[in-house]
Formats: C-alpha cells, structure tokens, sequence
C-alpha cells in the first residue's frame, strides 16, 4: 500500500539542478547575512536596512494601517516586530512566526581590563549555554557599543577584517596539563578563566604602575576617545572571528558561528518579505534574551510584544475590552528555534527513530521541555495534522522529533511564553550539529526548506 509506511529520506535524492542552484543561491545570501551580523544589535541594523529597501516602515511613521500595510517595531536596538496587515480582522488571529538572535557568547565585565605579568586581559562572563573549553585557542572579536555620559554611542567591530588584529584565551600545554586533564570536562576551563588576551606592550610613562592596561587604555583612547569609566556603560561581546562559509566538498552544509538561532531569523525574515496581502496579518517576531530565559524588556516574557499588536489594533479598527486576548487566543504560531541534529559520532545521545537528521528537512517538536516533559509548549495533534497539511501539500520536507533521548535532551524555546497567551504554537527550525559552539553546521537543504515552510505559514 502506497505511503503505509513514513520513509525519511534526505532531501538531496532526486533533487533537479534547478532547485539545487536556487538552495544555493538562498545559502549563499544566508551566509552573507551571518557575517554581517554577530550581535542581536548588528542582526537589528542589518534587518532594518532590508525592511526599509522592502517597502516597511516604522510603526510609529503611521496613524493608519491598511491592508497590505508594511510597519516594524525596533525594541531598544535588540529584538523587532515585523508586520504585514491582512485581509481579515485582527480579531480572526494572527499567523506568527518567531525566532531569536541572541546567541552563546562571552560578555565582558563591568569593569573588564586587568594587567598580570606583563599581560593584558579582559575579564568574561558566559552569556547563554556554552562549553567553556571550546572558547579558548580560538581566534576572538570585539563587537558592541560604549556609551558615554554625554549620549554619545561608539559602535565596536574590532577582528572582523582582515587587517583588524583578533583576539584569544590561552590554555594550558599537554606537557603541563596533567591535573587538568583529570578534572571533569566541564570544569577543565572555570568561568573566571574565560579571560582574553588583549596585549602586552607596556607604556613608556614612567610613573604609571600597570604600565601594559595603561598603554591599551592610551590606544583605546586614540581610537574612539573613552577612559576606563567609560567601559562601565558599554555592552562589548566576544564572538568567534570566524567566517561562515560552505562546508563539504560537496558544499552541501552551511558552517558558522551564530547559526541557533539567526538561521531561522533569516529564513523567517525571507519569508515575510515576500507577503504582500495575506489572508490573516502576518506577524515575524525577532526576539533577545532567548539563550538566557527570555527574560528583560527585549526579551519575549516583556510586554513588548503585547504593545505591538495593541498599536496594529489602534491603528487599524476600533478597540474593545479583551480583543488582544481574543486576537491570541485565535492566533497561529511557528516556533523558529533550531532543532538538535542527529550526530552519528554521539548517536548514544539520541533515540534515532525520534531524532531530527540533517540534510532530510525542517524538523518540528511538538513539545520540548526536560525529563518528564516539564518546562514543554506540547502542540496539539488538531494543530500537528493542520500544520503536516500545509507541508504535504506544498511538498516540502519535514521531521518530527524530539531533543535526545528521554531523561539525556532537554531544552526550551520561546513558545511557552505565546502559548500562555492563548496562541497555538508548535515548535520547529533548522537540525543543527555542534549547537552552541563557536562554529556550528546545518544543512542547505534544511535551511531553504525552512525559508519554503515560513513562507507558506504567513501566507
């Protein structure tokens, strides 16, 4: 009997030239986009220059909106809200589709800038779910903003061009590492360890103490005008200097820092960029926060979101008691976040016939959570047979599955917080190999599938 049994299969079998060229074309843009932004902040500016050269406008430039409409709201340079007003009434529901772009990273200090025998350092603290050990040895950038007293904002990109100098966190030699390496692997490398070598020419000013922090404040001063005091309101982030670009001899795999979560960003992105007058308003959520609890004002548990929809309601009909409530809870939403892709050198971590595999499509958890489920946004199986018709009759490729092995996986996204607000959400996005490391690995063939199922959500 024909389809009696669910096949899974990768996507590349029996894939014409014709597609193959379009995937590529898409990857190619996608790692375009990766290299431009390393920051939830670089990812905000690069995403408003496309939402301005595609027609949108901020939501505040209008005090009507009509079908068809194109407006966003920048939260604090560090989460948006994109939308494009449909044919029916708020009320009706919304189609959502919602990633994030804060990724793993280290964070420096308050007050980062030490000298120690000779050296000059900057002092972390890890910013989301990461292995320490992996962050030393590499090569490092500089990205974010100083902020002085007087208003004043300095961007810092410092590492990303070839002629920029990078930065690195040493480790110990095997000769010498003996008490190391019998330490746990997670503690191999302590947090307080995660500091970045940033120098080692000392000032030639003889009645300075710390004369190597004294020279690096002195070049840091040449170059953008601050004082130490300045480093107190600035948000400076360390990210891999690496490139994203084609992996495989067969180009087939995207490898890059930052892909959990801008991979679905982008592709969410992409996909509303090509909706012009959707049946229902089409709504991309592009949040911070995500790698640490979702929590802050840019993060989704704020009321951001819920002040964005309530500016769609007054400015497009009449408002009334409890109509965001009801636009909510007849609302529609896909969880952009990334899935754990099957390893086949670490399959002892996962249950394979309920594993996501790269290259085979957009994989989709219809929960997600720890242990027994707990902390898990669980889909419902009228929503799971909505959403499999939408994929099946657009042909496009999909997997259900869940995030390692019961009692081994676990993880969250931000669907719990939509679905506590009455919306019906489901969880899916892109496999991905070495999730939170510095440089992680998806598939081309999944990305563009995902791009395909985003799109075809929001229309």
């Amino acid at each position: 009997m024909e389809n009696l049994i669910n096949e899974k299969k990768t996507g590349w079998e029996k894939i014409s030239e014709e597609k193959k060229g379009e995937i590529n074309k898409f990857a190619d843009e996608y790692i375009y986009f990766l290299n431009k932004g390393k920051t939830e902040r670089e990812i905000v500016d690069e995403t408003i220059d496309i939402l301005r050269k595609n027609q949108f406008e901020d939501i505040s430039s209008k005090e009507k909106l009509a079908l068809g409409d194109k407006v966003y709201l920048c939260n604090r340079n560090k989460s948006l809200y994109i939308a494009v007003i449909g044919e029916e009434p708020l009320e009706n529901g919304l189609k959502i589709v919602g990633a994030h772009i804060d990724s793993p990273r280290l964070d420096l200090k308050p007050n980062p800038l030490y000298e120690d025998t000779g050296f000059g350092y900057f002092k972390t603290h890890y910013y989301g779910g990461i292995k320490k050990y992996q962050w030393t040895t590499i090569p490092l950038s500089i990205h974010g903003v100083i902020v002085k007293t007087n208003g004043e904002k300095i961007k810092i990109n410092i590492g990303e061009d070839e002629k920029d100098p990078i930065f690195t966190i040493t480790d110990l030699l095997p000769h010498l590492a003996q008490e190391q390496m019998e330490k746990k692997l997670k503690d191999g490398i302590s947090g307080e360890d995660l500091n970045v070598l940033v120098g080692s020419i000392p000032s030639e000013e003889k009645d300075v103490k710390e004369k190597v922090k004294y020279n690096i404040l002195k070049l840091l001063n040449e170059k953008y005008g601050i004082v130490e005091a300045d480093l107190l309101s600035s948000e400076l982030e360390v990210v891999p200097s690496f490139k994203a670009r084609s992996l495989g001899f067969d180009k087939s795999m995207v490898a890059g820092y930052g892909q959990d979560d801008r991979v679905c960003a982008y592709t969410a992105l992409r996909g509303i960029l090509n909706i012009e007058k959707p049946k229902r308003t089409a709504v991309c959520i592009l949040s911070d926060k995500e790698e640490i609890g979702s929590m802050g004002n840019t993060g989704m548990e704020s009321q951001m979101f819920d002040y964005f929809i309530s500016e769609l309601i007054n400015k497009k009909e009449q408002n009334y008691p409890n109509l965001l409530e009801k636009i909510f809870c007849n609302s529609k939403m896909l969880s952009a976040d990334v899935d754990a892709g099957l390893d086949p050198i670490y399959s002892n971590v996962s249950e394979k016939n309920n594993a996501a595999f790269v290259g085979r499509g957009i994989g989709f958890n219809k929960y997600t959570g720890a242990r027994g489920k707990s902390g898990a946004s669980d889909a419902s199986a009228e929503y799971v047979a909505e959403i499999r018709k939408l994929l099946e009759e657009n042909d496009i490729y999909y997997q259900i599955s869940e995030l390692g092995r019961v009692d081994v996986g676990g993880g969250g996204t931000i669907a719990y917080i939509l679905a506590n607000k009455g919306i019906d959400v489901i969880d899916c996005g892109v496999p991905v190999l070495s999730m939170h490391s510095p440089y992680e690995v998806t598939s081309k063939f999944d990305i563009y599938e995902a791009y395909r199922t985003y799109e075809m959500f929001l229309k």
